[in-house]
């Protein structure tokens, strides 16, 4: 069923709208508000797919009720009602975030098609925040210790700003799911997050990968090509393991960061781009720069907020629900029951010296449940995730 509300002062129109939407679908389900105070009432305490709402109205009039909706429930689709001399603040409206508006008195076959699409869009944005809900429990950051709440605590901060942000920790830390959270929860999650990884990219290729190039740019160059800058135009780009990237393609990544600007190879065009640069690296690039293998100013641009993932090892109360987590997600992987561990065995395993961090102990609890009885025990560690 779907929920309509109609929130109209002028009973008449009211009654009119009623019928006309009762009639028209069964699946209908249209409740009806005199005033905008009564209608915002019946908004907060239910759950509505569409709201028709008059604009001039006693009491609270609607565009106040669109604002307050807006803030309320956004993904509520508002449709305006408007009297013959609203029509310049019903079009206003529209730039508040209502969906549509329609005229008194209201003509049939633009007030059902306005429905029928204000719905189906609404059936869309929620499925999109479903959608959007499972990609992020894809990159959940397990963990109650210290370090895992001072990281959290980071990312609320500086997500919603567009400060370049360097990722810092051993490999196998999960510094990509910090970078994923970065994106998540700022303003350009609706644009496009884009990985490239440094150190998987021959020296001689990271030029053209980054900016792109043009036919005949060089032997294998057969056509044009955007790079990874302009596809995250509008986004994020994620430089991993940005230690090993060749100086020359640091002194055009600077040049990008200081004037918004990229090059591809073999064209001296300039091209802007909009992109919020995120960079990983397991390296200590301080060291890096004093042995000539990385530009300060380059580490200057990227290290505006620098956040410290750190290894297993210094987290190891956060063992017991990574194995938790990982045994569940396991298991759904297989397509298996989900197998439980012992305390003893729990112990055994936050005992280890986690070299691999985060990435190993995956491994192993996958290893564990591939090998290991219904509960894993102290012998099956012993067996099967010695080290």
């Amino acid at each position: 069923m779907s929920k309509i509300l109609v929130i109209e002062d002028e009973a008449a129109i009211r009654r009119v709208l009623v019928k006309i939407l009762s009639e028209e679908n069964d699946s209908y389900q249209v409740a009806e508000a005199a005033d905008g105070l009564e209608g915002l009432e019946k908004i907060k305490n239910e759950d509505f797919d569409l709201v028709f709402c008059d604009i001039k109205m006693p009491k609270m009039d609607g565009v106040e009720v669109l604002q307050a909706v807006k803030k309320l429930k956004p993904e509520i689709p508002m449709v305006m009602i408007s009297g013959h001399g609203d029509l310049d603040t019903a079009v206003n409206t529209m730039r508040l975030g209502a969906f549509d508006y329609i005229s008194k008195p209201p003509d049939l076959n633009r007030l059902l098609n306005t429905v029928r699409i204000a719905l189906d869009t609404k059936v869309l944005v929620v499925e999109n925040k479903m959608l959007k809900k499972k990609v992020s429990k894809n990159y959940e950051m397990i963990g109650k210790s210290d370090a895992i709440a001072h990281i959290k605590d980071m990312i609320e901060k500086v997500a919603p700003t567009d400060a370049r942000v360097l990722i810092t920790g051993p490999n196998g830390t999960g510094k990509e799911l910090v970078a994923h959270w970065l994106h998540q929860k700022s303003e350009r999650s609706k644009g496009n997050l884009v990985e490239v990884n440094c150190a998987a990219i021959p020296a001689e290729l990271i030029e053209s990968e980054l900016f792109g190039h043009v036919k005949g740019a060089f032997t294998s160059a057969v056509k044009d090509r955007a790079g990874k800058f302009e596809a995250a135009n509008g986004g994020t780009l994620f430089l991993d393991e940005i230690g090993d990237m060749s100086l020359s393609a640091q002194a055009k990544v600077l040049r990008a960061l200081q004037e918004n600007k990229i090059q591809r190879v073999g064209n001296d065009k300039d091209i802007k781009v909009d992109v919020r640069v995120i960079a990983a690296t397991n390296k200590d690039l301080k060291t890096e720069i004093a042995e000539g293998r990385f530009r300060e100013d380059l580490y200057h641009r990227l290290a505006v907020i620098l956040i410290q993932v750190p290894s297993l090892n210094d987290r190891r109360e956060d063992i017991p629900l990574l194995i938790e987590h990982f045994s569940e997600k396991i298991s759904q992987e297989h397509g298996t029951a989900q197998k439980t561990f012992s305390k003893e065995a729990i112990k055994k395993l936050q005992a280890y010296d986690w070299t691999g961090n985060i990435r190993e102990l995956r491994n192993v609890v996958e290893r564990l449940i591939i090998l290991g009885e219904k509960e894993i025990s102290v012998q099956d560690v012993n067996l099967f995730a010695s080290k």
